[in-house]
């Protein structure tokens, strides 16, 4: 369950912090969120899938990792990301 190729495209454009920037936590952040909403909508139709199940959970590690050193770094980033999002926390 991946977002395809144009969809990541969007996510990069919107939440990039300079032209051209793919790596910053708040593209990080923004992509496996992405993710994480295509997974938990597969799971609405195949709620038995346990092997994908666990790549959910590891994305949302990661993602909580990231934000955990965005939030370390730079607070107000931090906030105005999950605002932008709409994560809670």
């Amino acid at each position: 369950m991946s977002i395809t190729a144009e969809e990541k495209a969007r996510v990069m454009k919107e939440f990039a912090t300079k032209e051209g920037d793919t790596g910053s936590p708040e593209v990080q952040v923004a992509i496996l969120s992405s993710r994480i909403a295509t997974l938990t909508e597969h799971f609405k139709t195949h709620a038995k899938d346990n092997h994908s199940r666990r790549g959910l959970l590891k994305l949302v590690a990661q993602r909580r990792k990231l934000l955990d050193y965005l939030k370390k770094v730079e607070e107000n980033r931090y906030q105005t990301l999950i605002q932008r999002l709409g994560i809670r926390r």
